[in-house]
């Protein structure tokens, strides 16, 4: 007879072996059906299984939805992470560029995923606050560039003075600022509740990388057919323009 931890472990194993096939399932119907037409039956159809068996492990499919996009956000996360270790060392900008170029491999290789996490809203769906952590990623390590720019004196270096913060803008970027000094863990002068990034750095970084994912989405939804087809050296060029704009 087993004991009963090795009998727990075992079950331990079996759900997230099967939770993991669901889940692989899920993205092969976002690849053919979309976000809006995921199906808890047509999953559990194709693995197999009945439907009450399959809504063990997610009980609707908002929860199956949720597991996606966590992952998703994770995945793309953990490129932008690698790619920016594995440049450590080198000047701010040239890791700033390799984790825009990791990004956009990733969104090219896993497409569906992409669009589930930056493409069209899913009509009902609401994210919940488990979603913000994993979305977090890439934003914080964009951020921690610009803060190990900004401890070495590297930042700003835009050719032209930006104007300065105004109005709504300034508070918006205040608050940022705030809330990315508990972010980064570590970061110079957190202990003094100071940003390590200069507020105007921030809010061109946030433009930069709404840029990135603007052009990624154009490369992917066919908004480049015809014209900068494949997008390689024009998503080359604005990485190196955008991350000057920056301050890098």
């Amino acid at each position: 007879m087993s004991p009963p931890n090795a009998a727990r472990t075992a079950r331990e194993r079996a759900r997230a072996e099967l939770t993991q096939e669901i889940k692989e399932e899920a993205r092969r119907q976002l690849a053919g059906v979309g976000a809006n037409g995921l199906s808890l039956r047509a999953v559990a159809r194709e693995l197999g299984m009945v439907s009450s068996a399959l809504y063990r492990y997610f009980p609707s499919r908002d929860d199956l939805l949720t597991a996606l996009i966590i992952d998703a956000y994770d995945a793309i996360g953990s490129a932008a992470e690698a790619a920016i270790a594995a440049a450590a060392g080198a000047p701010a900008r040239e890791r700033w560029v390799v984790a825009c170029r990791a990004i956009r491999a990733w969104a090219v290789a896993n497409p569906h995923e992409y669009a589930l996490i930056y493409g069209s809203p899913v009509p009902g769906y609401r994210a919940p606050e488990a979603t913000v952590g994993p979305a977090s990623r890439v934003p914080l390590a964009f951020s921690s560039v610009l803060a190990d720019a900004a401890a070495n004196g590297s930042l700003p270096a835009t050719a032209a003075e930006p104007p300065e913060l105004a109005g709504p803008l300034a508070a918006q970027a205040a608050a940022l600022s705030a809330a990315l000094a508990e972010a980064l863990p570590g970061a110079p002068a957190k202990a003094a509740g100071a940003c390590p990034v200069p507020p105007d750095v921030l809010v061109r970084a946030v433009i930069a990388w709404t840029q990135l994912f603007g052009m990624i989405s154009f490369e992917l939804f066919g908004q480049f057919v015809g014209s900068f087809e494949p997008a390689d050296a024009i998503f080359g060029y604005a990485v190196e323009q955008m991350s000057a704009f920056v301050g890098l």
